[in-house]
């Protein structure tokens, strides 16, 4: 079964995309928000959740793209070749903040966990970040 695109918004109360891009892109950046820990290694990501000594999941993935400030989108080792999952940001007209767009793919039965986990991603990185 192919996996079918979702795409989830927030929009982020902040005019600055210098204090954002950093959490979209660097190690430490994601580590506030998806893993317990992430390590880069050229252009692959390691991304940790739980602690090493305990029940733990490691999972890597590989920047396919990146435009600095716009957006940077990564595939996770070992899955479908069309299969990605894109962190973007956009200028609201409106507001004036910018908006987090991502972009992720699932199987259709996973689709509803997925959305759910990346709303405690965005719960995080409201909570560490008040973004």
């Amino acid at each position: 079964m192919e996996k079918r695109k979702i795409n989830i918004e927030r929009e982020l109360r902040c005019k600055s995309a210098n204090i954002i891009w950093p959490l979209l892109s660097t190690p430490e950046g994601l580590a506030k928000w998806i893993a317990d820990e992430v390590k880069r290694n050229d252009d692959t990501l390691t991304f940790t959740w739980g602690e090493v000594w305990r029940h733990h999941e490691i999972r890597n993935a590989t920047i396919i793209e990146e435009e600095k400030g716009d957006h940077i989108r990564y595939a996770w080792e070992n899955d479908e070749p069309e299969a990605y999952w894109e962190l973007r940001i956009e200028k609201s007209d409106i507001t004036n903040d910018y908006i987090l767009i991502i972009t992720d793919h699932a199987l259709p039965e996973d689709i509803d966990s997925l959305k759910d986990i990346w709303e405690s991603n965005l719960e995080q990185l409201h909570h560490s970040t008040g973004l």
